[in-house]
């Protein structure tokens, strides 16, 4: 017994296998909660107007074809003012930061309609909710759209906007066709804010983006265009889906394969078809005289070519005037502009001819003159009543004549030179003073050369009489067809007088007689024209030596220009250094003169130069008559003083309140200090001037008060009292001294002393 092993004690163990089990099923189970909190989608609601087609725990909602969540209920929206029904959505939290205020949701769901089948994913996979994220704050409340949001502007392609005056059978998802590929499709449209036309948003393909240029011309593809006339039938389609659905197709004219690159924000036209959107440009006209005009037929023309039709033509509720609506060809398009002329040609028949005889043929028609390409684009224009004169880019000499009275003149009336023609009338209406008619006339390019700047132009419309008992009677007259129609003719004495202007200005004399005066055209620039007109005199001394012909404003609009004729000694009077004047009336306490121009009305005075210098032909009128024209005989003084109060040319200077003289002038002195006053005392007086004289300043009054003397108060003379002026006195004693020197300077006082007024020397005065 004592040979066996000992057995070997150990400690019984706390840890049994079996506790791993508990372990990994705690393990799995924290596993697996963590994972259905992660995956725990995100709750949300959304508003629907009809829960039609939409079912729970089987509707996905679905983004760019990837499911990411589920409708978990659907209850009825009883809070809300109107009916509808509430979806409960579970998204997948992945998507969190997508759920934002302007996210928007609509239902998917099948759709046939002419526009096209949408949503046919759905008969398979069933109805879903479509998403489409957006920015703002989060939210987890919304409202679904009706139906699915046009493309956004942000997708890669060229986004445009189209104007239609009416929408047709054009729609959502309406495609946009390019020589018949489908290259875009209608986003959306709208009324425009003036609700007079409907706004189409359109997007076309990046990859044919760069086909819509600036010129590219836009038209309404949809259905079937028939065009039936004699000469056949010509059916147009753009294709099997716009006769449908609807559609626009777009092309750029070929004579502007030049055309820059689109500007997006710039809207295009939509034309109502192919033949619109290839015949040019819709323009609309307002026409006063619409005699004869039939929409569709009536062609509008220029030069003898047509180039445009009258589309439409209605006519006002007054019956008045009618609005035209007139499509252009597109070759026209920069000629379209604020100076464009449009008027209706008929035939006509009158004293001056027969016109429009072409109409006879084809009908009246509407003809256009196309403005200025610098002009401001224009669409709607105003008709003129009759054909405007001459383009003055058209050939030939283009002139303007001035008249006090139009006669018998009219457009088309001849100009005649040796009775023969060379010109016409072209248009006439009033001047800016409405004083004279103006007169446009046009001489043909082989006459061009007889005018000059010697033509004398003459009124010779009706017939002439002239004669006597002794020498008898004269008929004369230039033309059968001026007697009946009028007309002007015009001779030309010298053969080298050019033209100083583009546009000449002549005058239109009212008969041979008075063309042929002779005399020297000048020019007098003058500051107003009051009272000045066409007739006129210019004097000198009291005689006429010319006359004014045309009144007109300077091109600064700064002043007025006098074309004026010089009859009387032009040599004399047209030369450098003559000097014109306004002779006018002025009334006034203390100055009346030139009184006869009340009646006589105002004139020019002149004052021929006094050297024999060049001659001059453009003179500038004084403002007042010059020193020279004033008598400038007797003493002359100069009279020094502080300041010259109120003292201006031509106030008196008086001897014992007798006028002996007058102001001339005044000036500062060289170190401008004083004032110095120069006078003059006519010759009779010039003795009573003495060196020992004293000058005193009589402007206004003077008072002398005192308590026991009470108020004197003294003034020269009511003249004096008004404009001031100038006394003086001489001693009659020993301080008498000599005789006054020309030009000796006397000191002015400001009030003169007792004394002087005493003074009474005895003076022979002069003759």
């Amino acid at each position: 017994m004592s040979d066996l092993p000992k057995a070997k004690i150990r400690p019984a163990s706390n840890w049994s296998a079996i506790w791993v089990l508990p372990l990994i099923a705690l393990v799995i189970g924290g596993w697996l909660g963590w994972r259905a909190y992660n995956q725990t989608g995100i709750e949300i609601q959304v508003r629907f107007e009809s829960g039609e087609g939409i079912q729970a725990n089987k509707t996905e909602i679905v983004y760019k074809g990837m499911p990411i969540g589920k409708v978990k209920g659907l209850n009825l929206d009883v809070e809300g003012s109107s009916k509808g029904v509430i979806a409960t959505i579970e998204m997948n939290k992945d998507v969190e930061s997508s759920l934002r205020t302007n996210t928007r949701f609509w239902l998917v769901k099948p759709s046939v309609t002419l526009a096209g089948i949408t949503g046919l994913d759905t008969l398979v996979s069933g109805n879903y909710i479509a998403v489409s994220p957006g920015d703002g704050e989060p939210e987890r409340k919304f409202k679904a759209l009706t139906q699915e949001p046009p493309l956004s502007d942000l997708k890669p392609g060229l986004h445009i906007t189209i104007k239609a005056d009416r929408l047709g059978s054009l729609n959502r998802g309406s495609p946009v066709f390019y020589k018949q590929i489908q290259v875009g499709q209608i986003k959306s449209y709208a009324l425009s804010p003036d609700q007079n036309m409907v706004e189409l948003k359109v997007f076309i393909e990046p990859t044919y983006a760069n086909l819509v240029r600036k010129h590219t011309r836009f038209w309404n593809a949809s259905g079937i265009s028939i065009d039936a006339n004699l000469s056949g039938v010509k059916v147009r389609s753009e294709s099997l889906a716009s006769i449908v659905a609807g559609g626009i197709a777009f092309a750029t004219p070929e004579n502007r394969k030049d055309s820059p690159p689109t500007d997006p924000s710039l809207p295009f036209r939509l034309y109502e078809d192919f033949d619109a959107a290839q015949a040019g440009i819709r323009v609309k006209v307002k026409l006063t005289d619409f005699e004869g005009l039939q929409a569709g037929r009536t062609p509008v023309m220029y030069k003898g070519i047509q180039v445009g039709s009258l589309k439409a033509l209605k006519i006002d509720p007054d019956l008045s005037s009618a609005n035209a609506e007139l499509t252009l060809d597109p070759l026209a398009e920069e000629y379209l502009v604020s100076g464009t002329q449009f008027w209706v040609v008929k035939p006509s028949i009158s004293l001056a001819g027969i016109t429009g005889l072409e109409a006879l043929v084809k009908g009246n028609y509407i003809a256009v003159r196309p403005g200025d390409k610098g002009g401001q684009p224009q669409r709607e224009f105003e008709a003129r009543a009759k054909a405007p004169p001459l383009d003055l880019r058209s050939p030939g000499l283009h002139m303007v004549l001035f008249t006090d009275n139009l006669g018998s003149l009219d457009v088309g009336s001849p100009v005649l030179y040796r009775q023969v023609k060379v010109g016409t009338v072209q248009s006439y209406q009033f001047s800016r003073t409405r004083k004279q008619v103006v007169i446009g006339v046009h001489i043909e390019k082989e006459y061009e050369n007889l005018v000059n700047a010697s033509s004398r132009f003459w009124n010779a419309s009706g017939i002439t009489l002239s004669g006597g008992l002794t020498g008898g009677i004269q008929v004369k007259s230039e033309s059968l067809q001026s007697l009946m129609a009028g007309g002007i003719a015009f001779e030309t004495p010298q053969d080298k007088a050019p033209l100083q202007k583009r546009i000449p200005r002549f005058r239109l004399f009212s008969n041979h007689d008075e063309a042929q005066q002779q005399g020297t055209l000048i020019t007098i620039r003058v500051d107003r024209a009051d009272g000045l007109r066409s007739g006129t005199p210019i004097r000198f001394k009291g005689l006429d030596v010319g006359k004014i012909e045309s009144v007109d404003l300077s091109d600064d609009l700064q002043s007025v220009l006098l074309s004026a004729r010089i009859t009387e000694v032009p040599e004399r009077i047209a030369r450098v250094g003559s000097q014109f004047w306004v002779v006018k009336p002025e009334l006034g306490l203390i100055k009346t003169s030139n009184l006869e121009t009340l009646v006589t009305g105002q004139y020019l005075e002149v004052l021929p130069a006094t050297k024999k210098l060049g001659v001059q032909k453009d003179f500038v009128a004084l403002k007042e008559p010059p020193a020279a024209a004033v008598p400038q005989a007797g003493l002359s003084l100069t009279l020094s003083a502080a300041r010259r109060g109120s003292l201006k040319e031509g106030v008196p200077v008086t001897y014992r309140e007798v006028t002996v003289g007058k102001v001339t002038g005044y000036e500062l002195g060289a170190t401008a200090d004083r004032v110095l006053i120069h006078i003059l005392i006519e010759p009779r007086y010039a003795p009573l001037v003495r060196s020992g004289s004293r000058f005193w300043n009589t402007s206004g009054f003077g008072a002398d008060f005192g308590l026991f003397k009470g108020v004197t108060v003294r003034t020269e003379s009511l003249e004096t009292l008004i404009q001031g002026g100038i006394a003086f006195a001489t001693p009659d004693d020993e301080r008498m001294g000599a005789a006054a020197r020309p030009l000796q300077t006397f000191a002015l006082f400001d009030k003169f002393e007792d004394e002087w007024l005493t003074w009474a020397p005895k003076i022979s005065l002069g003759k």
